[in-house]
């Protein structure tokens, strides 16, 4: 009862009903690190268009905010930091880009939310805000547990991320059979599902029960054989339900591979990381259904709608994020007495935003999702 009394007011003030009166004194300076100009400022102009809404919402004039350009480069990332720095501000959100934060901990003081959902090897001055491996992991394990799936295998792309999905695989204790790596390269792709789903193993012993069968007496054979060559493979795969850790057209492709190597998702549970509602995924019919942790899509189709009224145009996924993160440094401040500081992130706080419940502690932020599923047109919601 009192979580859920908790919640409640965390949503309140995630709506920004709160009109708390604060003294000219109790200032709250945010900065904001954003590419402004290069080829990533279509991204950094959208933040700052979200980051408008969200101080509109809150309509408190106590709330100051200071951007800065990233160029999207570390250099000028950190130098514009200093500035932000030198003016008074300690909490800065953004940079956007894993790769501006590396001169960062230079600003020991300066307690930096990038919008990234990467959280290892980062200096300890960033906090990853972004949607990161571990808050999708710990809800496929709740998914796991309302279907009863007990063998489930990881496939991850062996470049880019590895090392984040492994360190997550390891820290959430999700329940795995085997995880496998793969090459993006399609010429090498194909052949590794083969082997990863025993593929040739199954075939064989398809080809190996119609030759039993026509030298057998058995009784209807004729029937059973004409049966099974309507099949592509004969025998068990090993697992229920396989973890994909990959988007877009790679993604696509693996799901294809899969396909090709007689793995359903009509059989088997085909899960994915790293989904925005890809609405490419909705003309895919045999790839369905695909099930996939994220945030809350009926609040981020009202936020698209918002912004495209206000601005029109439509958003970067990214704006959304920084939306919600405004709300999130002003709950923050109201709750650490206006006293702008990295000791606002060492408290366990939770937060409800748009994109679901913010889980702070000891400078960490997790995020607790929504489960959906790719099926029929449409994008449904699990829990």
């Amino acid at each position: 009862m009192k979580i859920f009394i908790k919640i409640i007011i965390f949503f309140c003030i995630t709506s920004f009903l709160i009109n708390q009166k604060i003294s000219a004194e109790e200032k709250i300076k945010i900065g904001l690190l954003v590419p402004i100009t290069g080829e990533n400022s279509e991204i950094g102009k959208s933040i700052i268009k979200s980051v408008r809404l969200a101080i509109n919402k809150i309509n408190n004039s106590s709330i100051e905010i200071f951007p800065k350009d990233t160029a999207s480069n570390p250099e000028i990332t950190l130098k514009n930091a200093k500035k932000l720095y030198e003016s008074g501000i300690k909490i800065i959100i953004g940079p956007v880009f894993n790769e501006n934060l590396i001169y960062l901990d230079e600003l020991e003081d300066v307690t930096f939310l990038s919008l990234t959902n990467k959280v290892i090897n980062n200096p300890k001055n960033i906090i990853s805000a972004g949607i990161n491996s571990n808050s999708q992991l710990k809800t496929i394990i709740k998914f796991q547990k309302l279907n009863e799936i007990n063998k489930t295998i990881f496939l991850i792309p062996k470049e880019n991320y590895k090392e984040e999905i492994e360190k997550s695989i390891k820290q959430s204790k999700i329940k795995i059979k085997e995880v496998f790596y793969y090459d993006s390269d399609p010429t090498k792709l194909t052949n590794q599902i083969e082997k990863i789903t025993k593929y040739h193993i199954r075939k064989q012993n398809l080809e190996d029960e119609i030759k039993r069968l026509k030298n057998s007496n058995e009784k209807n054979k004729e029937k059973k054989i004409k049966k099974l060559e309507t099949r592509h493979t004969l025998g068990k795969i090993g697992f229920e339900s396989v973890v994909i850790a990959d988007f877009d057209e790679s993604l696509k492709s693996i799901i294809t591979s899969l396909l090709y190597t007689d793995v359903s998702p009509k059989k088997i549970y085909f899960v994915t990381l790293n989904q925005w509602f890809d609405e490419s995924l909705l003309k895919e019919k045999n790839l369905q259904p695909i099930f996939f942790p994220s945030i809350n899509k009926e609040n981020y189709d009202k936020f698209i709608e918002t912004y495209h009224k206000t601005f029109e145009e439509y958003p970067n996924q990214l704006s959304f994020l920084s939306y919600d993160l405004i709300g999130l440094v002003y709950y923050l401040a109201l709750q650490n007495n206006f006293i702008i500081d990295k000791k606002m992130f060492l408290k366990k706080n939770m937060f409800k935003g748009k994109m679901g419940i913010f889980e702070v502690k000891d400078n960490k932020i997790n995020h607790t999702l929504n489960f959906y599923k790719v099926e029929d047109n449409n994008f449904k919601k699990i829990f």
